[in-house]
C-alpha cells in the first residue's frame, strides 16, 4: 500500500526552501523510496545542490523530476518565484525502475530495462523531456509502445535557463523517468484547454505542414468560414487565439491534438500548421479560452474520480505554461478546482513546455494521474 508525504515552499534561499520542504514533509521511515523533485526555474542553477540535500536529509536514494517555469502541490501553484516542491512515496519493492537520459535511441533501455519490465509486467511511466532534442516526440511514442505497451505521462522541461532534470542524478538532454510495475495502481486524464468552432474537415490535400485543400475545398477558405469574419478579414488576428485542432491517428475515443497555426497565404488560399500533415487526417480549428478549460477541466476531473473508485493517497499533475495563471487566474485557480474535486492529497507537479499522456505530445493540457 503506498503512502505519500509532500513539502513545499519559496524562498530565494534554496537552503531555506528546501529544509521547510522536508520540515512538513517529516520523518521518512524505511518503506519511503521514491520522491518526485520540481523546482522552478528561478532554482535551476541550484538543482543538483538541492538533490542532494534532499538525498541526505531524508535517506531515500531514488529521485525524479525537473525545472519548470511554475511548479505546483495540492491547491497551490508558484510562478516566477523561487519555490520547490517535493513529494516521497512509500513503494513496493521492486515495483518501480528509474532510469537515465535516452537522447536518440532506445536500445540501450532496452538492454538494460527489458528484462525489469517482462518481469514487473511494466506498462506505466513517469517522464520529463528535454525540449530542445527534436528526436523528443518519436522517443516517446517507441518508448510507450514497443517497449512498454503501455502509457506514460509527464511533461517538457520549461525554463529561461538550465533544462535539467532529475533521474538519481541531475541530467539533460532527452527523456528520463521511473517505470511502475503493474502492482503500482494509477489513474490518468488528460483536459484540453480549447473548444472546436466549426465542424471537423478531411485533409484532401496537403504538402508537409501545409494543407492545401480541406473537403476538396482551398484550405484557407474553409478556415475562413469557420473562424468569422474578423479574424477572416485577417487570418494574422488568430494568432494566439485559434489553433488546429488535429485527429489522433488510431484513437475511437475522439482524441485530438492542438497545434499552432504558423502561416497563411491568402493569394493561393494556403494554411501552414505546426505538425506534418496527412490526407485524411481529419482537422477542426479551435478557440482557446477559460470557459471551455474550466468545463472540460471538471469533465475530466469527475471521469478520472469515477475511475479510481477510492480517494487518491498521492498524484503529479502536468499542465501546460499556457494554462495556470495565464488561462484560469492568479491566485491558484487551476490547482484549486482540482482540490476542490478531489479534495485535499499530496499532490506535486510542474507547468511544462509539452505534455506528455499515454505515446505522445500534447499541448495546452493538463495530465493527472493518481496513486490508488
Amino acid at each position: 500500500m503506498q503512502q505519500f508525504k509532500v513539502g513545499h515552499a519559496r524562498d530565494a534561499d534554496w537552503r531555506d526552501a528546501s529544509q521547510a520542504c522536508l520540515e512538513q514533509i517529516g520523518d521518512v521511515p524505511l518503506p519511503f523510496n521514491l520522491g518526485f523533485l520540481y523546482v522552478t526555474d528561478t532554482n535551476a542553477a541550484h538543482l543538483s545542490d538541492i538533490l542532494a540535500y534532499f538525498k541526505s536529509a531524508s535517506g531515500i536514494e531514488h529521485w525524479v523530476g525537473t525545472v519548470g517555469l511554475g511548479v505546483c502541490t495540492s491547491g497551490l501553484e508558484y510562478f516566477d518565484r523561487p519555490a520547490i516542491v517535493a513529494m516521497v512515496g512509500a513503494f513496493p519493492k521492486n515495483s518501480f525502475r528509474v532510469f537515465p537520459t535516452i537522447t536518440t535511441s532506445i536500445d540501450e533501455f532496452v538492454r538494460e530495462n527489458q528484462d525489469w519490465c517482462t518481469n514487473a509486467n511494466a506498462h506505466f511511466g513517469i517522464v520529463h523531456a528535454d525540449p530542445r532534442n527534436p528526436k523528443v516526440a518519436a522517443v516517446v511514442a517507441e518508448l510507450a509502445d514497443k517497449i512498454m505497451g503501455g502509457f506514460l505521462v509527464g511533461g517538457l522541461t520549461s525554463s529561461r535557463g538550465t533544462y535539467s532534470q532529475v533521474a538519481q542524478h541531475v541530467t539533460e538532454g532527452g527523456i528520463s523517468g521511473v517505470l511502475f510495475a503493474d502492482d503500482v495502481r494509477v489513474a490518468t486524464a488528460l483536459t484540453q484547454s480549447c473548444s472546436p468552432v466549426g465542424e471537423k474537415h478531411v485533409i484532401t490535400e496537403c504538402d508537409g505542414n501545409v494543407a492545401v485543400t480541406l473537403d476538396g475545398r482551398a484550405a484557407l477558405e474553409v478556415f475562413q468560414e469557420d473562424v468569422g469574419d474578423l479574424i477572416a478579414r485577417d487570418p494574422r488576428k488568430s494568432v494566439g487565439n485559434i489553433f488546429a485542432a488535429l485527429s489522433v491517428p488510431g484513437s475511437d475515443t475522439g482524441d485530438y491534438i492542438v497545434r499552432h497555426l504558423v502561416g497563411f497565404d491568402a493569394e493561393r488560399k494556403l494554411l501552414a500548421v505546426e505538425e506534418v500533415l496527412t490526407t485524411d487526417r481529419t482537422i477542426a480549428f479551435c478557440r482557446r479560452d477559460a470557459q471551455s478549460a474550466y468545463k472540460d477541466m471538471l469533465r475530466m476531473l469527475q471521469d478520472i474520480k469515477t475511475r479510481a473508485g477510492t480517494e487518491p493517497r498521492g498524484g503529479v499533475y502536468y499542465s501546460c505554461v499556457g494554462r495556470g495563471p495565464n488561462l484560469f487566474g492568479q491566485n491558484s485557480e487551476e490547482l484549486k478546482i482540482i482540490q476542490a474535486q478531489l479534495g485535499d492529497f499530496p499532490l506535486v507537479g510542474f507547468f511544462c513546455n509539452g505534455e506528455i499522456s499515454h505515446n505522445r505530445l500534447y499541448g495546452y493540457t493538463g495530465v493527472l494521474t493518481l496513486f490508488l
